[in-house]
């Protein structure tokens, strides 16, 4: 009888098509994030001023380099950061076309607080469920949706009542949220370069394992 040669073939680990795109995405969320809320709260009087750079930084950074990093994400079969990504790629992307018209003088000063309300409380909507489920994420990035929920709700109140000190707050509350998606941008740099070495904590919610069927 005939020897059969056996091989046993280890299989290899899942290794993702491209590097992972939520560093960038973080980082280009967290830095147009920033510079507008920072305008918002009036930081340094930056209010003071016109808040055109937002513009660039809306469509080219927090646009559409986040808007790819949604993309690879798809690539890289992560539901959850490519919804995220995308999401918030085309919100800023959104949001640089509005300037950019109102600069133009497109849009009526009057329709713009009520237009803006509108915007926000949409994406709080969205923000909400997706805050949800990044608690089984990691600490890091939870504390990101959370912070944008509370920044998201500041606003669209603020700009439906067109009250002032409540868009205010928005903006500072909006700087903390930039700070924290800087660190998780950092940290996850870090990480995939030494796994482990910056903290992100781990998952805040933590699902029961689902129950065979009978």
């Amino acid at each position: 009888m005939p020897e059969h040669d056996e091989r046993v073939m280890a299989t290899p680990a899942t290794v993702p098509v491209v590097a992972d795109p939520a560093p960038l995405g973080l980082a280009g969320f967290a830095l147009t994030t920033f510079v507008l809320s920072a305008h918002n709260a009036n930081l340094g009087g930056f209010g003071d001023h016109g808040n055109a750079i937002v513009i660039g930084l809306a469509i080219f950074y927090g646009g559409l380099g986040q808007f790819m990093a949604g993309m690879w994400a798809f690539r890289n079969r992560n539901t959850f950061g490519a919804t995220a990504f995308s999401t918030y790629g085309a919100f800023w992307l959104a949001v640089g076309t509005y300037l950019l018209l109102a600069l133009l003088g497109k849009i009526k000063a009057e329709d713009v607080s009520v237009s803006l309300g509108w915007f926000f409380l949409a994406f709080a909507i969205f923000n909400t469920y997706m805050m949800i489920w990044a608690t089984r994420i990691n600490t890091a990035v939870f504390g990101v949706f959370l912070t944008l929920e509370i920044t998201e709700i500041l606003l669209l109140l603020g700009q439906f009542n067109a009250n002032t000190s409540l868009i205010q707050a928005g903006g500072w509350m909006g700087i903390i949220t930039a700070l924290v998606a800087w660190y998780t941008s950092a940290a996850d740099v870090a990480n995939s370069q030494v796994p482990g070495s910056v903290w992100v904590g781990a998952p805040v919610w933590k699902p029961m394992p689902a129950r065979p069927r009978r």
